[in-house]
């Protein structure tokens, strides 16, 4: 069974950027559609940005021009850069295939200070 690994948060101002990794325990290359979510305190669980068919990437409206979702299959794993970071944009932030078939891994908490 495939199990995730979300890492590579932590505490940024503003403007600043972090890259997020979730690494795979097991091989991701014959899952077409992966995905970053994220959940902010008292907030229910949202979709981020998502990656697909290799190449084809969607953002959330209010990411675009600063996320950058990427997949590497050789080593499992899927990125999130986040640069330009704004306070909204704290959250717990989770990966997983679409349809949410994966169970969910712990997340990496992103926290940006104004």
């Amino acid at each position: 069974q495939v199990q995730l690994v979300e890492s590579g948060g932590g505490l940024v101002q503003a403007g600043g950027s972090l890259r997020l990794s979730c690494a795979a325990s097991g091989s991701i290359f014959s899952i077409n559609h992966m995905a970053w979510y994220r959940q902010a305190p008292g907030k229910q669980r949202e979709w981020v940005a998502s990656i697909r068919s290799g190449t084809i990437t969607n953002y959330l409206d209010s990411v675009k021009g600063r996320f950058t979702i990427s997949r590497d299959n050789a080593k499992n794993t899927v990125y999130l850069q986040m640069n330009n970071l704004k306070p909204e944009d704290t959250a717990v932030y989770y990966c997983n295939a679409v349809p949410n078939w994966i169970p969910w891994g712990q997340g990496t908490q992103v926290t940006v200070s104004s």
